[in-house]
């Protein structure tokens, strides 16, 4: 992934060049390479999800034999040409352009027929799953709402149906005032949640409702960076750069746009899940959200 290589990847699907002084989008196509790029999205070598061979409606691709094709897309986004330039550590106008180039790869990829979900994630360290040091991110698009998200989305829907306002909206006004608070921009908020699952597991959740990040105005992306880097810096030093998972977690059908409020969930990997986790989907955390809030709140403010 490092400057140099660029022929050892797949072509790039989108590229970030500096063109004067404004961003240039592009990708590489007809054997050209682009060299001097800012951020680089390119496919898994390994994909977890592969687009279909032919052209196929939704109903054919949810067939039992399609289905197990995985069709979908996994992409890489190569975060800097800067080997160790991870999100704690980055120059605030490089995960700018990181956000920036989530959105653009969610914008392209929720707009194709077959896809129904894209999850935006990154894994920092080995014991992490992050197979390569160079600091990247991945997508993968998929045919079918992941469990997890649409557990999220029906209780969402089911909240907005006794309630008529989003769960989410409320969580946020709660957390700001309680002890789960850890940070806050104008525009976004970050905390611990209830019940958490992961020893100092904390999210970030914008205070303006939207179940997607496609709207995000550059203002808005310049605020989510902050609070990121702010906050992952917090984590890295309170305990001693841990790995890591983040995920996004959002929906981009019109059903769901007031019910579901999109966010970022950060889970530190402190703890292995064992015989008694794995078995029961019952957790056992050492660290409440509480304290995991106010020792984040402590070393960021120092």
């Amino acid at each position: 992934m490092c400057p140099g290589n660029e022929h050892m990847t797949p072509p790039a699907v989108l590229v970030y060049l500096r063109d004067s002084k404004s961003i240039r989008k592009t990708r590489d196509r007809n054997g050209k390479i682009h060299r001097n790029w800012l951020i680089r999205a390119i496919p898994n070598l390994y994909p977890a999800f592969s687009p279909p061979e032919k052209r196929l409606t939704y109903s054919q691709i949810m067939k039992t034999d399609d289905f197990g094709l995985a069709i979908g897309h996994h992409e890489v986004i190569v975060e800097s040409q800067n080997h160790n330039e991870h999100p704690a550590d980055a120059r605030m106008q490089q995960l700018v352009y990181i956000i920036n180039a989530y959105i653009d790869r969610l914008r392209e990829l929720s707009a194709k027929p077959y896809v129904r979900y894209v999850s935006i994630f990154r894994n920092h360290g080995l014991e992490a799953g992050a197979s390569l040091s160079h600091a990247h991110s991945q997508i993968i698009a998929t045919p079918i709402v992941p469990r997890i998200v649409q557990e999220e989305i029906d209780a969402s829907k089911q909240f907005w149906k006794q309630h008529k306002r989003c769960a989410f909206c409320d969580i946020i006004e709660k957390e700001r005032k309680g002890p789960r608070f850890v940070s806050e921009s104008s525009e976004f908020l970050a905390f611990t949640p209830y019940a958490s699952v992961d020893p100092m597991e904390f999210w970030i959740a914008p205070k303006k409702h939207d179940s997607t990040m496609l709207k995000l105005s550059q203002t808005e992306v310049k605020s989510l960076a902050e609070i990121m880097k702010k906050c992952l810096n917090g984590l890295k030093i309170l305990v001693n750069d841990p790995p890591y998972n983040y995920g996004f977690h959002l929906a981009t059908d019109r059903e769901t746009s007031n019910c579901y409020h999109w966010h970022l969930e950060v889970y530190p990997k402190l703890s292995i899940w064992a015989g008694f986790e794995k078995s029961t989907g019952m957790y056992i955390n050492t660290v409440t959200p509480e304290t995991a809030a106010e020792s984040l709140r402590t070393t960021i403010s120092s």
